[in-house]
């Protein structure tokens, strides 16, 4: 099991979009219809989930399906929203599922965690809030981060982490899972993302684990999986 640090948990991102914008393009999307979470143990809620980037571009494919990057595609609903694709261009790297997620008034979202969606993991979640309201609680690794509209958040969602929406208004965020790269590394370095700790724990591992990590990745074929093999070579090489 890995140890995350806390202070990698969560960050708040130097970017600020435009709230109206977000808005006028959320609204667009509003004649597409939002599908139900496809985890229902996590929320069984109805009208939750809009893919705007899927498998195969499918406006009925919710799933995130990590390790399937090169599958992924803009829906329809994303051609219309010529602001998302802005926001979304800001980010200069790989992108596997976005969606527009959706909690009415009185929604909770249980406790879970998403394996594999850390930095750590070559993998990492944006939040960007479109709507949202002063009773909204998002809970991750016991601490409450308050997102604002047009703010960008790096989320580790591995982390266990729940939301609740006690407020009369529904909340809205704009969610990517990103591909890490160097463009994103000095980005979080920027920010004061503790590359020690990860440092730390990739040292523990054993040549023999290196090997069988190195040998499950060449099988994804994915660009998050190559960085990951050329990063664990290097450290082979230094044992």
């Amino acid at each position: 099991m890995k140890y995350y640090a806390p202070e990698n948990a969560a960050f708040l991102l130097p970017f600020q979009f435009e709230p109206a914008a977000l808005t006028a393009d959320f609204e667009k999307c509003l004649k597409y219809d939002f599908l139900q979470n496809y985890v229902p143990a996590n929320y069984n809620g109805k009208d939750y989930i809009l893919p705007l980037r899927s498998i195969d571009g499918k406006l009925n494919f919710p799933a995130a399906a990590p390790n399937q990057a090169h599958r992924f595609k803009n829906t329809t609903a994303l051609e219309q929203c010529s602001y998302f694709q802005e926001v979304i261009g800001t980010f200069l790297c790989e992108k596997e599922a976005i969606r527009l997620m959706s909690l009415p008034p009185g929604a909770v979202f249980n406790t879970h965690t998403d394996h594999g969606c850390s930095y750590e993991d070559g993998v990492f979640r944006i939040h960007i809030p479109i709507l949202t309201n002063e009773e909204v609680y998002f809970i991750l690794n016991d601490q409450r981060l308050i997102m604002l509209p047009g703010q960008a958040w790096y989320t580790n969602v591995s982390l266990p982490h729940n939301v609740a929406n006690k407020g009369s208004s529904k909340r809205v965020h704009l969610v990517m899972d990103c591909i890490r790269n160097k463009w994103s590394d000095d980005l979080f370095r920027s920010l004061g993302y503790d590359f020690e700790q990860e440092r730390e724990v990739e040292e523990n591992f054993s040549e023999e684990t290196l090997y069988k990590m190195i040998r499950e990745l060449e099988l994804q074929d994915t660009a998050a999986a190559k960085t990951l093999i050329e990063q664990y070579k290097a450290q082979l090489a230094t044992k």
